[in-house]
């Protein structure tokens, strides 16, 4: 049965701003994306798509907020925030996706993960983390979806390994998010690893077919360890993480609200 929001929702992100670019990456998956905010992101995380300029809501001074009808996505899951971050302007963030049917917010910063009204992935090691540490959730709240960790060939030892052994030990899956490097190449002793080619609008250094299927199959006996994409492919349709994830998080949070 279709579940229809109040016409004022409508209204309200109207008011926000008219007009709604959908994410190529997500078309035909079931999810869409939202971003409440206007401006960069303060976290400058590099190699960052959103704010690097190449982004499908460039020039992003005309283009933001980014936030599609309540009542055309009310069979859709929303992300919020495919670009910026969830815990920047919070408040506003939260009233905004209370418009929506089914949402879950993304975030960088692990800050009152618990108290987001909805299910919320973690990037763990964003920005200057990402080849050094990553963020060690304690305890872990029920709407944690999944640890999103960014991989590349040389943070395997230093972070990646160490994240999936902390989160998957205590029951959160963890997706990997292959880095893709524009404004700077991989280092000397990594460049073999990647090649120059386009990621769905893009050229960048991706990481070469084996390289990536090799590091997945290093994982291939923790069942909680996803890559992002499916066989090699970047778009959102044929991967599925986020949508199972997604439900399973929502039931696993009105278990523990009983």
């Amino acid at each position: 049965m279709e579940v229809k929001l109040p016409e004022d929702n409508d209204t309200k992100i109207e008011n926000i701003r008219a007009g709604y670019i959908e994410n190529p990456k997500t078309k035909d998956s079931g999810i869409v994306c939202a971003i409440p905010q206007a401006g960069e992101c303060p976290m400058k995380c590099e190699e960052c798509f959103f704010q690097s300029g190449r982004s499908f809501l460039e020039p992003l001074d005309k283009n933001l907020p980014n936030l599609p009808l309540p009542t055309k996505v009310v069979n859709n899951v929303v992300r919020i925030n495919d670009g910026n971050d969830s815990n920047v302007q919070r408040e506003r963030v939260e009233e905004v996706a209370k418009c929506y049917n089914n949402y879950f917010f993304n975030t960088s910063m692990n800050k009152d993960l618990a108290g987001f009204p909805g299910p919320v992935v973690l990037t763990v090691n964003p920005a200057k983390m990402t080849d050094k540490s990553f963020h060690k959730v304690d305890p872990i709240p029920p709407n944690l979806m999944y640890a999103r960790v960014r991989v590349n060939t040389w943070n395997l030892d230093a972070v990646v390994k160490p994240a999936v052994e902390y989160y998957t030990s205590q029951g959160v899956p963890v997706i990997f998010t292959f880095m893709a490097y524009y404004t700077s190449e991989p280092p000397e002793g990594h460049k073999r690893n990647y090649e120059w080619k386009k990621r769905t609008l893009n050229s960048y250094w991706v990481l070469v077919d084996y390289v990536e299927n090799a590091i997945m199959w290093s994982f291939k006996d923790n069942p909680l360890v996803y890559s992002c994409g499916y066989h090699g492919t970047h778009e959102c349709k044929r991967c599925g993480n986020c949508l199972r994830e997604y439900f399973a998080t929502k039931q696993r949070m009105s278990i523990s609200n009983q």
